[in-house]
């Protein structure tokens, strides 16, 4: 008897998870990821600063799921789903071909999203890819070599000056990273300019920072990156940006041209394109951010075979975190097994909130779950531990603790290499 066929699109937190969950059933996995690796997403700031290395937070999807033998994983773009004839479309470089599927799992994920101003992209790289976090890699620490050379001050001063775009968790912790790493890890390290002079500039068109924390938290993450030198910009929206210099515009209307040569992108974010492809044909209309409407049970209206989970789904307002990943994947994977089975009641998706926390900088975290509160250094063990208890397989967890107690122990950064490829990887790919 041929066995029941399940096509998992992306190998993110929530196809992973539903493909894990999949081990005991009698079913055939087929995984597919354009990257081939799983990406802890959430510590990619930290690459991009030299505390981790990528292969840290970034293990081969195959290697993971080396021990599964009902998982197949293919490396492949998938370019559009057939719901009627229930395939789904592959391309590798020339190559094109179709996947049958008797359920689908459709976990693509998100990107970063410019609001319409997608030319930004080519001057603030974002915090979605290795390739992303490699790159603001090379253009920070490039940065510093440029201007311990630069001989006019105002150059240098431009050459110094960090800003970062969106003052959610990804956005504070950027900040937090390169005020550290300016302020005490390249400190001894050049002779001709004051690393700890550097400008840090976090901006973000909301009224307060972290908006999606506590009020009281929020004040006390921004007391306290300000007390480490970062300036806070809020009620600021970006209006320009070139090569040079970053343009905003306060909330009195009052455009402001900052020179700055090293912008970082974390403002938003915007579903798979895929999303779109599938609400078309199901005949739902998507989320302006693009993502998918989704029934109850995480299902796409009229295809009980086809679960939308993640980022790309949209049901009762739940985030995009990823613990809202992991748990719509393993549902997913139940209601698959619990079909086998003979039980084909649909039964509704419920997301347990685990809390949220954002590292500010070492020794200082704010976190809250359920009302409850904390920050400075109790946060900070929080952070640490379930950002260890996250992290995908042994060896991750080791690499990732080592490096840890190297960067926030010693204020070394051991992840600092950096090549001219890095530097000007983005410009290189655009079209002239």
């Amino acid at each position: 008897m041929k066995r029941h066929r399940v096509v998992i699109v992306g190998g993110g937190f929530g196809g992973l998870a539903a493909a894990k969950a999949l081990r005991p059933a009698d079913v055939e996995v087929t995984l597919v990821d354009r990257q081939a690796h799983h990406l802890f997403q959430p510590l990619l700031y930290q690459v991009a600063t030299g505390v981790l290395s990528q292969g840290s937070i970034a293990p081969p999807l195959r290697d993971v799921l080396r021990h599964q033998r009902n998982v197949e994983v293919v490396l492949a773009e998938v370019d559009g789903v057939d719901l009627e004839r229930r395939s789904v479309d592959c391309r590798l470089l020339d190559r094109a071909w179709s996947l049958p599927y008797d359920s689908l799992i459709v976990a693509a994920g998100s990107a970063q999203s410019y609001f319409g101003r997608d030319e930004f992209g080519l001057h603030a790289p974002g915090m979605k890819t290795v390739d992303d976090a490699l790159e603001v890699r090379g253009r920070i620490f490039g940065a510093f070599e440029l201007a311990e050379l630069e001989e006019d001050p105002v150059r240098r001063a431009a050459l110094l000056t960090f800003v970062v775009v969106g003052a959610g968790p990804t956005g504070v912790e950027m900040a937090g990273q390169i005020a550290e790493l300016s302020r005490h890890s390249l400190r001894s390290n050049f002779r001709r300019i004051d690393t700890a002079a550097a400008r840090i500039v976090l901006v973000d068109g909301m009224p307060r920072i972290l908006p999606s924390f506590d009020e009281r938290l929020a004040r006390r993450a921004a007391a306290k990156l300000e007390r480490m030198g970062v300036e806070i910009r809020t009620a600021s929206l970006v209006t320009g940006m070139d090569e040079e210099s970053v343009e905003l515009r306060s909330a009195a209307g009052e455009v402001e041209r900052l020179p700055a040569l090293t912008k970082v992108w974390s403002a938003g974010v915007q579903a798979s394109l895929l999303g779109r492809d599938l609400a078309a044909q199901a005949g739902v209309e998507p989320t302006r951010a693009g993502r998918v409407p989704v029934l109850a049970d995480c299902t796409l209206p009229g295809h009980p075979e086809v679960f939308v989970i993640g980022d790309l789904m949209e049901l009762g307002g739940l985030p995009g975190l990823a613990e809202v990943a992991i748990q719509s994947g393993r549902h997913a994977a139940t209601a698959i097994r619990r079909r086998l089975d003979g039980d084909a009641e649909p039964r509704p998706f419920r997301y347990r909130d685990l809390g949220s926390l954002a590292a500010v900088s070492r020794y200082y975290a704010i976190g809250e779950r359920r009302g409850v509160r904390i920050w400075g250094a109790a946060g900070w063990l929080v952070w640490l531990v379930v950002h260890l208890m996250f992290l995908t397989g042994f060896k991750n967890r080791v690499s990732a603790l080592f490096q840890w107690m190297i960067s926030f122990f010693g204020r070394s950064r051991p992840e600092r290499t950096i090549t001219a490829q890095q530097v000007f990887a983005r410009t290189a790919r655009e079209p002239a």
